[in-house]
């Protein structure tokens, strides 16, 4: 039955329901086919007997009326009463001829067909013989037709009732028979009806009860394994036998217990380094504590020496500036003069060249003299000539030729002059020139200086920002070291909490029950804390580098006292190899600390 218990619940109660629907089935078809074959008789005996046995019924009155009739006929008294009375033998004996109709739709058998021929035979008898006693009759032959009555028409009628009293016997007898297998279908069908409800009955409950155990064992099996767990037994045992969905909630039962031994180990494991791990965590902020006291006291310093080198810097700064102003006036200034020492030399430059203009006019001017004494000089030859008559134009000639030569004598020494000028304002134009070239240096210098000067006052004003942004920062650092101090505190606090929570959590872990492993013994927490007392009963904390030389500088010394608390006290524990661990890295070393 393995493959049922790896069935799904779902599919094991699918098919228990399957199960029970198929038997409600069979014992409702069983009811249905019986129940049709109840029908199906009491049908045949009601339109293959019943009915039959009314038409009988009916075809015996009718014919008893007729004789009836036929009888009152030979004593009628009236025409009236004849023709009244012939009218009821003419109902009667269409009533006998439509049942007899009737009647014969529903022979079935062989023996029905014959008695129904001999009940044919005498009405085919008796029907004329009752015709003559009515002509005998409304003849007024009343003695003629009583004797035909009392006689051959009685044995007839005597025959044809004898005919239809053994159809209505026959018909009676096939009747009982259809009630008799009308009653067997329905004991059969009660009897095989009931015993498959009795079956199904049983199956059902047997089923219900397999379907049952075979989820409820499982699931007591799970709440037993999971009180075991919730009291602290994880040594059970689970047995998965199927891979149903209490198999997997058995399988995850054993895979969570397995899980919970692994955890509670490690946990176990665990709780002592928690406990050791908070024991250091205390002495390293009980020196961490220190130390940042120390340097609080550092940053004070720090401050203070900041403050005099902003002061210092400050005033750098503004000297820088106003020697920036004055190297901008000065350059200004050495501007100008160039600009001045530039339009000299172009004055200059001008004046030359009208000296150069001068000297080529004084130039053609001793020309002109010079063609004025030749043309004075060829009128003295003409006037010469002459004689008496070209004397004063002699003269004339004469007084040009002195004012010729002494054009020319001025003209020379005014050239001489303006030479002598030019070879000097050419000589002041080179200076002017090197004076200019001496003034553009100077303004390039100056420049020089300007910019420099400018650099200074930005760096000290730069400088004088970024001491005022080291202050903010050290400030900073300040209030940021104060708050670490209170965190240390808090801390502490914390770790002394965690300590506690971690003996709590060793004793509750000690509610476990493991195989191969009992609750945590006191023994290993008592030589696990002499180990830890073996060590350095207490760690002196050092000053960081930074933060001692400049208490030293500014005459602080300070003597860290010796860190005390749990650690102290003995609840130190180490870790199950034996070797003591670090008292928080922080005590014990020189290192600079970087950051908090």
């Amino acid at each position: 039955m393995q493959w049922y218990n790896d069935m799904k619940i779902g599919t094991k109660l699918i098919s228990g329901f399957i199960l029970i629907a198929l038997i409600a089935g069979v014992i409702g078809f069983i009811g249905i086919r019986g129940i049709t074959g109840i029908t199906t008789e009491t049908a045949n005996l009601f339109n293959k007997q019943l009915v039959p046995i009314t038409n009988l019924q009916q075809i015996s009155t009718a014919f008893q009326q007729v004789r009836v009739t036929i009888r009152d006929l030979i004593n009628a008294k009236s025409p009236d009463e004849m023709s009244r009375l012939q009218q009821r033998i003419k109902e009667k004996s269409e009533i006998i001829t439509k049942n007899v109709e009737a009647f014969e739709k529903g022979i079935v058998s062989e023996e029905e067909k014959k008695l129904n021929a001999t009940f044919g035979e005498t009405r085919k008898v008796y029907r004329p013989l009752l015709d003559q006693i009515a002509r005998l009759a409304i003849a007024g032959r009343m003695a003629e037709a009583a004797v035909i009555m009392s006689g051959d028409a009685l044995k007839a009628a005597q025959a044809e009732q004898d005919a239809i009293d053994k159809l209505v016997e026959y018909k009676t007898k096939m009747a009982s028979a259809a009630d008799e297998r009308a009653r067997s279908v329905s004991k059969s069908a009660v009897i095989l009806t009931s015993g498959f409800i009795v079956v199904g009955v049983i199956l059902a409950l047997g089923l219900g009860v397999f379907i049952t155990r075979a989820i409820t064992n499982p699931l007591r099996e799970a709440v037993s394994v999971a009180q075991l767990v919730a009291s602290g037994d994880l040594t059970c045992k689970v047995v998965v036998t199927s891979k149903d969905e209490t198999g997997q909630l058995l399988q995850a039962l054993k895979v969570m217990g397995e899980s919970l031994v692994k955890i509670v180990s490690e946990v176990r494991s665990g709780s002592d380094s928690i406990a050791t791990a908070t024991q250091q965590i205390t002495a390293g902020n009980g020196d961490l504590s220190q130390r940042t006291e120390e340097q609080a006291a550092a940053l004070e310093e720090t401050a203070s020496s900041m403050e005099e080198l902003t002061s210092t810097v400050k005033q750098n700064a503004d000297n820088a500036q106003q020697a920036n102003q004055l190297a901008m006036t000065a350059s200004g200034v050495a501007i100008k003069g160039g600009d001045v020492i530039g339009r000299v030399v172009t004055t200059m430059s001008s004046i030359s060249e009208s000296s150069r203009k001068i000297s080529d006019i004084i130039g053609v001017i001793d020309g002109i003299a010079f063609q004025t004494n030749i043309l004075a000089l060829n009128a003295a030859v003409e006037a010469a000539r002459a004689g008496e008559q070209g004397r004063g134009f002699a003269v004339v000639a004469s007084e040009v030729r002195s004012l010729a030569q002494r054009s020319a004598a001025a003209a020379k020494e005014i050239k001489t002059l303006i030479n002598d000028s030019v070879v000097k304002v050419e000589g002041g134009n080179r200076l002017v020139d090197e004076a200019g070239q001496t003034m553009q240096e100077i303004v390039i210098s100056i420049k020089r200086v300007t910019d420099i000067m400018a650099e200074i006052s930005a760096a000290s004003l730069e400088q004088s920002s970024g001491i005022d942004q080291i202050n903010t920062a050290i400030t900073q650092m300040d209030a940021v070291t104060q708050q670490n101090a209170s965190l240390v505190e808090e801390a502490t606090s914390a770790a002394e909490s965690l300590e506690e929570q971690a003996h709590t959590l060793v004793d509750a872990i000690s509610r476990f029950k493991l195989e191969g492993l009992q609750a945590v013994s006191v023994a290993r927490t008592t030589a696990m804390d002499k180990k830890a007392l073996s060590a350095p009963q207490a760690a002196v904390a050092r000053v960081p580098k930074l933060a001692g030389k400049a208490l030293a500088a500014n005459g602080y010394h300070h003597k860290v006292p010796v860190v005390t608390g749990r650690a102290a006290n003995g609840y130190s524990h180490t870790p199950e190899n034996g070797e003591p661990m670090m008292v928080a890295k922080a005590v014990g070393h020189d290192e600079e600390w970087k950051e908090f």
